[in-house]
């Protein structure tokens, strides 16, 4: 799990496959975070933060891609 801000050009350089494993890897480490954050042992709230944003980017590159693959089918078919 990366402790530091996934880069969106490091996200398009991946394949889907290594894509889901990230986002399932980061959606881990949110509830971890949030367990830690209820109980009141968690050291850095910003972390929080970071871990949400690297979600929403991965699933923005997702969709990226397979976008990009069904306008690349859709223009084949025609």
């Amino acid at each position: 799990m990366p402790k530091h801000k996934l880069r969106a050009d490091e996200l398009r350089s991946k394949d889907l496959a290594e894509l889901r494993k990230l986002l399932e890897d980061q959606r881990a480490e949110l509830v971890t975070l949030r367990q830690k954050a209820a109980a009141g042992a968690l050291e850095s709230p910003a972390r929080v933060r970071e871990v949400r944003k690297n979600i929403a980017r991965i699933l923005t590159i997702m969709r990226e891609k397979t976008a990009s693959s069904q306008q690349a089918a859709k223009s084949e078919a025609s």
